[in-house]
This record gives structure tokens, C-alpha cells and sequence, in this order.
């Protein structure tokens, strides 16, 4: 397998460029009378807009993120960048199995870091850590067939197994990212030793029994709202090509785009300060900028029709579910459908979609206790 050393390093032309178009930036008015009611607030925008043109030392962000290793390597005859974290492992203390952390939309493996200071440590637990970016994100090439969860979970095992030689591992992930952990343990049992998700699963079917009151009420809700909140999915799964063209050419319209998903999945009051630092949000927002995926990063949802039903997983699952509105009170029941080993089960009441960011001692504590639990 072809792999090589990787450094981040965006050309100074398409940083002036960037900070060129910033400058021009037209904002558009408040729709309502309340802010965030239209979606990402005009002056939100306008003050992110300022910092990221006046305040934002992406050449710092770059050096931090180049202190991880990172490589790219051939999967399937196309480029995938990873980060490849050794833990730092007093003599003669066994291993635990090498974790997979695996990011979603619209994320990135900014949101898994940390999680990987955290993890590989002696205290932590000294794991080996891999930190992917999904095919069509970063410096991850798009598979030439359909970008399907099967294919997602296919790639990753060939990175850990193949390419790495990792021959046990455990998996972790949330939104898309968790998805792919599902099918990692559904499909690789042998070798996937266990999956921890944020997002429980749904089974490929509800057919094996009649629904309970506690599972209608949820898959009602959830319907509810979706009805609200679904429009972002709708248009990146049918109309994908019309929304990447104008967010690839407007640094603000990109930064709004992704913004309105972190402030209403992000467990913030009202406030993505209580989230979110303001350069951890830029940062990601710059690497699609600057690798143009955003187009490429919504291929998962205009695929979504291509994805055949999951296996059941049978490898031991844990559960730390996300404190965001699509999640609330979901029944530990639709998890058992889908799964026949579950170990942990937590609902902390803190922490939303991107959990890695927003509580990040509570999420490592429970990694650490799970995937400690499954050492040989």
C-alpha cells in the first residue's frame, strides 16, 4: 500500500484570495424580527466575516494542525488523508485496541482532536488513534462509484486493516461518521472489536415487531422536526451541483451555510460562544474553502438512494447519546433493533451534535471506559 507523509500547506494565492473576496463580502438583511430566525443571522455573519478577514491567523491554525502526522495513502486507488496518532505507552502496559474516529457532516478531523490528546496518553488510556477524512472532504478523494455508507465503512476497514495492519481496532463516530461505524461493525465482526456512537442506529427495518409507544412518539417527533430543519438535506441530496457553485465561489456564503448547522445542532443556549471558540469554527470552515469540497462533501446525500439496508450489528456497542433536538428521548429499544450486544448506554443531557468539540473530557472518559473494558 502507497502511503506518504502529509503537511498542510495552502499556497499564499489562495489565501490572498480568500481574504480579497472577504473584503467584498455583501450581507443581506434579517429575514423576521428575531435573530437566527431565517437562519444564520446577517450580523453573526457580519462579525465572522470581520475576524476571518481581520483577525484569523489561518498560518497559526496550519501549524497546529501539521503538529498531528498525517498521510495520505492510496485506498482503492484513490487519496486518503488520515491522521495516524501513536499513543505514548509506559513499558510492559498492554495495548488497547487502536481506535478509528470518524467525523460527519459538516465536519471534519478537526472535530476528533480533542479526542486524540486525550486518548493517547498514558492517562488516557495510551490508544493508538486514526482520524480519517471521509472520502470528499479535505484531501480525501471521492470512490468513482456511488459514496454509499457501505463503501464509506469498506475504505475505512481497508485504511485500518490493510494500510495500517491493524488486524483488531475499534470504531467510533457520529452523525455520517457513525453510520460508517455501524456498518464497520455489522460487516467486519471478526475484526472490529466494538462500536461507540452518539447518534444510535436505526435497523434496517421495523418490521420484526409492532412499534411501542415510546418508539412512535420519537419517530413522530423526529418527523416533526425534520419538517423544520430537513430543507439542508433536501437540497444536497437533489440539487447539489446548484448549491456547491454558489458556496465554492463566496467564502460568507460557505461560512453561513455550515454555521447554521453548528448553532442549531450544538447543545449552545441560543449562544455558539458556549459551543464553540471562534477559530475552531473558522479553521474547518477554511479547509473547505481551501480544498473547494463542499460540493464533494454533499455526494453522500445525492448518493443516498444508492445505500442498501445494514446488516445487524452483533459486535459490543456503546451509546453516549447526543443532547440535540433530533435526539431527544430516544428510545434505547430502536438501538436494541438494530443491535444485539449493547454494553453502555448514556444519556448524559449535555453536549449536542458535535460532541467531540463540546465535551470532550466527558466523551474521552467514556471511550476510555468502553474500549478499556474489550482489551484481550
Amino acid at each position: 500500500m502507497s502511503v506518504s507523509p502529509f503537511r498542510i500547506d495552502v499556497p499564499d494565492a489562495v489565501l490572498d484570495d480568500l481574504r480579497a473576496r472577504l473584503a467584498r463580502t455583501r450581507f443581506t438583511y434579517r429575514s423576521g424580527d428575531r435573530p437566527w430566525q431565517g437562519g444564520t443571522d446577517p450580523d453573526y455573519l457580519r462579525d465572522l466575516v470581520s475576524h476571518w478577514h481581520d483577525g484569523f491567523d489561518w498560518r497559526a491554525r496550519e501549524a497546529a494542525l501539521n503538529a498531528y502526522p498525517q498521510h495520505l495513502a492510496l485506498v482503492g486507488g484513490r487519496k486518503l488523508h488520515f491522521l495516524h496518532v501513536r499513543a505514548v505507552r509506559p513499558a510492559g502496559v498492554p495495548a488497547p485496541p487502536p481506535l478509528l474516529l470518524t467525523h460527519g457532516w459538516p465536519s471534519s478531523f478537526v472535530e476528533m482532536l480533542p479526542l486524540v490528546d486525550r486518548l493517547t496518553s498514558p492517562t488516557g488510556g495510551a490508544f493508538d488513534v486514526v482520524v480519517p477524512s471521509l472520502p470528499g472532504f479535505g484531501w480525501s478523494e471521492l470512490p468513482d462509484g456511488p459514496l454509499t455508507r457501505e463503501v464509506l465503512a469498506r475504505t475505512l476497514h481497508e485504511l485500518m486493516t490493510d494500510v495500517l495492519d491493524y488486524q483488531r481496532y475499534g470504531a467510533f463516530g457520529g452523525d455520517v461518521g457513525g453510520v460508517v461505524t455501524g456498518w464497520l461493525g455489522a460487516l467486519h465482526p471478526e475484526q472490529v472489536v466494538g462500536i461507540h456512537m452518539i447518534h444510535p442506529p436505526f435497523p434496517a427495518s421495523f418490521d420484526a415487531r409492532p412499534l411501542s409507544t415510546a418508539e412512535q412518539a420519537f419517530l413522530d417527533a423526529e418527523a416533526a422536526y425534520d419538517e423544520t430543519d430537513g430543507g439542508y438535506s433536501a437540497i444536497m441530496g437533489t440539487r447539489p451541483d446548484t448549491l456547491a457553485a454558489a458556496l465554492v465561489d463566496s467564502p460568507a456564503g460557505l461560512a453561513a451555510w455550515l454555521v447554521d448547522k453548528y448553532r442549531d445542532w450544538s447543545d449552545n443556549h441560543g449562544d455558539l460562544a458556549n459551543s464553540f471558540d471562534t477559530d475552531t469554527l473558522l479553521t474547518i470552515i477554511t479547509l473547505y474553502w481551501v480544498t473547494g469540497t463542499i460540493g464533494s462533501s454533499f455526494r453522500q446525500y445525492a448518493d443516498f438512494d444508492h445505500n442498501t439496508p445494514r446488516p445487524a450489528i452483533t459486535v459490543p456497542a456503546a451509546f453516549t447519546v447526543s443532547h440535540e433536538p433530533s435526539q431527544a428521548n430516544f428510545p434505547r429499544e430502536i438501538a436494541e433493533r438494530a443491535c444485539t450486544d449493547i454494553r453502555h448506554w448514556s444519556e448524559p443531557g449535555r453536549g449536542g451534535h458535535f460532541l467531540p468539540l463540546e465535551e470532550p473530557d466527558l466523551l474521552a472518559a467514556e471511550l476510555r471506559e468502553f474500549f478499556t473494558s474489550l482489551r484481550p
